[in-house]
């Protein structure tokens, strides 16, 4: 009888694995950047069908994380663990069009099935404490101080009913101070079907990922409609980091970065201030040469035998004039416009790969090919404004396309940074012209601003969200500003590095035309809040406690003390008798 089970296994096990593939994809994208940076994105996505997800039959799926999902009443999530700054200016655009990537920190939001706002706090408060645990974050912090309900900004990326959104509520948090370390890298690899032992996968390190000049983890779990008519669960993760080619290519057994030497130097002579003494750092993005080995400190370990075999796990975005060398066994496929090639590997074998320098006669022709994508706007936020007690904002957005965008602007405020919308303004500069016009939007809708979505704060119960809808003139920036009052915390509501300040979490920004679903974030602010000085309290207690430790000590004696003449007090002998007669008497007793 196990034999015949045993044969019937093995003649279904072709189908059960054919099957299994069609539902796990995965894909490594490396893309070299200016000033020696690669970018490499890493991407898993796996589909299950919505009736074994209700059924409790995980395969794909990971059991872990959706006991959660259908505990907490999920029906679609996001959290997106991010660190790091992309430099729009040298890099160009986002990877993904900014939809993977989240704000400095932990960044959530879900759409929750409830029917009243009580119902979804309830949801929202299982779902954190529940993704705290699962990955070894902060989630739990996010309450209601922390969170908000979008009006504007998000939009389902899945296949929802009306009927089913009308029963959802959309929360979102974010926790800017998170720092995002191994321990969260851990439980997401814990999530893929492979784990880290095969795939692409096996090229990930906390090593090399926390040292990228900037890195996103992103999970995106939303149900989808095929055409067929079958809905699947689907389930995204990815992984975006920026490289250092020169960093990641030191010696292994000198883990201390030190400056390179003088004659390593690549510096841009046609400044006119180059000399012996000063470099300016040259655009050697067509210059970079590297082997995958070198990039990652390891070869990658085949493929995973649960992905799809007919999509190449790795592709390269570098013209065809360049030379590149692959691991035997695999095939080089070529893209029809030539600015990229992608590679099938053999499922059995260690793959590397080995990009050289360009020849001279092409660095020309490979510069116009490779060079970054502008994107579709500019952003950038800070403070304004002096002293400890007001303060202001200015974000200044810039639109370098020939066409208007439109988007939506977003902030999550906390609840001591008491804004005055009133103050709320927007100036305009033309690129073109040099000239700059200004126009007040707090009270009427003006070409600038459409629309105004402002929920004010709550002390300690919740903060301050304000959305707007705007739009730009093609080759335009534009100057949003407003002012905001510094509250006063309880002693006890600071942490113990008050001096260096309050995260503020990053302004959202998602466009609508020409382009929707384009996201990006600006960075996070650090707010200085009027700090007491602390070491008040603690002279004001030891003052105390020497005053009142002379008082008492001085007072009782006086009070329980009997101060008597040398002759009236008992010899040291009659002290002694008496101490015998007592222990005497004990003994008989």
């Amino acid at each position: 009888m196990r034999q015949i089970l045993m044969l019937l296994l093995l003649s279904l096990a072709p189908s059960l694995l054919a099957a299994a593939a069609a539902d796990y994809h995965e894909q490594l994208t490396l893309r070299p950047l200016p000033l020696s940076a690669l970018l490499a994105s890493f991407n898993f996505r796996s589909n299950t069908s919505l009736a074994d997800f209700e059924a409790h039959n995980f395969r794909l799926f990971p059991r872990s994380l959706g006991q959660i999902l259908q505990y907490a009443g999920t029906r679609e999530l996001h959290l997106r663990f991010t660190l790091g700054r992309w430099d729009a200016e040298q890099w160009g655009a986002r990877p993904w069009g900014g939809t993977r990537e989240g704000g400095t920190g932990v960044e959530l939001w879900a759409w929750l099935d409830a029917k009243t706002d009580d119902e979804a706090d309830g949801n929202w408060l299982t779902l954190t404490n529940a993704l705290s645990g699962l990955f070894c974050a902060s989630l739990n912090f996010i309450d209601g101080t922390r969170t908000i309900r979008p009006v504007m900004s998000f939009q389902p990326e899945g296949d929802h009913s009306d009927a089913a959104l009308a029963n959802s509520s959309l929360l979102h948090g974010v926790l800017p101070h998170e720092v995002v370390c191994t321990e969260n890298l851990t439980p997401f690899l814990k999530l893929l079907p492979c784990k880290g032992k095969a795939g692409i996968a096996s090229l990930l390190d906390g090593h090399t990922l926390f040292d990228a000049s900037f890195q996103s983890m992103a999970i995106d779990v939303r149900p989808v409609c095929r055409p067929g008519g079958e809905c699947v669960l689907e389930m995204e993760q990815t992984i975006d980091m920026v490289l250092d080619v020169d960093r990641s290519k030191r010696p292994r057994d000198n883990p201390i970065p030190r400056p390179p030497p003088d004659h390593d130097l690549v510096c841009d002579t046609s400044k006119p201030y180059h000399d012996d003494q000063t470099c300016y750092p040259a655009d050697h993005l067509h210059s970079q040469d590297w082997t995958l080995s070198e990039i990652f400190g390891r070869t990658m370990k085949g493929t995973c035998p649960l992905a799809d075999p007919e999509k190449p796990p790795v592709c390269l975005h570098v013209p065809n004039s360049r030379s590149v060398f692959s691991a035997e066994g695999s095939h080089e496929i070529k893209s029809q416009d030539g600015l990229s090639r992608c590679y099938m590997l053999d499922p059995d074998s260690e793959f590397t790969l080995v990009l050289t320098k360009p020849q001279p006669d092409d660095a020309a022709a490979a510069r116009d090919l490779v060079a970054p994508e502008t994107p579709l706007l500019f952003a950038e936020r800070s403070f304004t404004g002096h002293g400890q007690e007001h303060g202001g904002m200015q974000a200044i957005l810039t639109n370098p396309s020939d066409a208007e965008v439109e988007f939506v602007y977003m902030e999550s405020l906390p609840w001591f940074m008491r804004v005055y919308l009133h103050t709320l303004s927007t100036r305009i500069s033309s690129a073109s012209s040099h000239s700059s016009a200004t126009t007040s939007s707090a009270g009427n809708t003006t070409d600038i601003i459409q629309e105004i979505y402002y929920r004010p704060a709550l002390d300690r119960a919740r903060g301050t969200q304000l959305e707007l809808l705007m739009r730009i003139p093609p080759r335009c920036t534009v100057f949003l500003t407003y002012d905001f009052e510094k509250s006063i915390l309880r002693y006890t509501e600071y942490p113990p590095d008050a001096n260096r300040g309050f995260d503020v979490a990053a302004a959202v920004i998602s466009t609508r035309a020409p382009r929707r679903g384009l996201s990006l974030r600006t960075t996070s602010l650090l707010l200085y809040l009027p700090t007491p000085d602390f070491s008040m309290p603690y002279n004001v207690i030891i003052f105390t406690s020497t005053a009142i430790a002379l008082t008492f000590g001085g007072l009782y004696n006086i009070l329980v003390r009997r101060l008597v003449g040398a002759d009236e007090a008992p010899s040291p002998m009659a002290t002694v008798k008496l101490a015998r007669l007592v222990a005497r008497f004990r003994g008989k007793k």
